[in-house]
């Protein structure tokens, strides 16, 4: 990979990768060269603010679900852009960690405390050291992408009830985390729901149609809980808020629909 911060009219590898990282994890409407998390990131990789924020709406012109929208983006994109693009989407586990080694040493060689990435930096608890610390930071990064990815996918809004109270909502998995490792970060496999719609949809108790309405299982139905019975009844058949970006994927969904089918014939 070349220098990241070597003057070039051309982008690098690795400033591609890092806006297109950002690009995942930011909201379309937040693509600007005010945001300071990109002004941030600019200063970080070398490049002026309204170039960072060009690069990132390049990216739009690549996503399906952006362009469906009416929301083109610019046209001038590179045949690096497709392929940072495609790359993600074949594998999001290698393509995170290296952007995380790219920005690590970024920060080490130029002294600039990466700011675009203060709110989405790993949380310890414990003393670890030596390789269980570097699996613990590379977890926890890699779930954090996925988190920022799917949220701000969805607005930061619950995509059943609207919540929209941070500490109440949960990127949630499709096809659950430790099922298939190669899906794991695609934001295509999350959903934004709020903690309780999270919790009844990890253990089957809904699913969706592959029109993306709200399908209660069997015993959620005959639930005798009267909250349940009001949180969940009102909502069978209503059609969910569909992300910006990264769509739930059909075969995701109908994997988590096929278990909960299953999960209701074995009551």
């Amino acid at each position: 990979m070349g220098d990241a911060r070597k003057p070039n009219r051309n982008w690098s590898r690795e400033q591609t990768l890092l806006a297109f990282q950002f690009y995942c994890e930011t909201p379309f409407g937040q693509l600007h060269g005010r945001n300071p998390k990109i002004v941030a990131l600019a200063d970080l990789i070398g490049r002026t603010p309204s170039a960072v924020a060009m690069k990132c709406v390049n990216f739009a012109s690549l996503d399906p679900q952006i362009r469906e929208s009416g929301r083109s983006g610019l046209t001038n994109v590179s045949a690096l852009d497709r392929r940072v693009w495609e790359e993600f989407h074949s594998n999001w586990d290698a393509l995170i960690d290296e952007c995380e080694a790219v920005r690590s040493r970024l920060q080490d060689e130029s002294g600039i405390r990466d700011a675009s990435q203060d709110d989405n930096g790993p949380d310890f608890e414990g003393d670890f050291t030596g390789d269980t610390r570097t699996a613990v930071v590379r977890l926890r990064v890699r779930q954090e992408f996925f988190r920022r990815a799917v949220l701000s996918g969805y607005g930061y809004k619950c995509c059943i009830s609207g919540v929209s109270e941070p500490r109440l909502l949960v990127a949630s998995h499709i096809v659950p985390w430790k099922e298939d490792a190669s899906i794991r970060l695609h934001p295509g496999n999350g959903l934004c729901l709020s903690a309780i719609h999270d919790r009844a949809f990890d253990k089957y108790l809904f699913s969706l149609t592959d029109d993306y309405r709200v399908l209660l299982s069997t015993r959620l139905k005959c639930t005798r809980d009267r909250f349940l019975q009001d949180v969940f009844l009102p909502i069978e058949g209503t059609a969910i808020t569909l992300p910006e970006r990264f769509v739930p994927q059909q075969d995701f969904v109908q994997r988590h629909r096929g278990r909960m089918l299953d999960s209701d014939a074995a009551r």
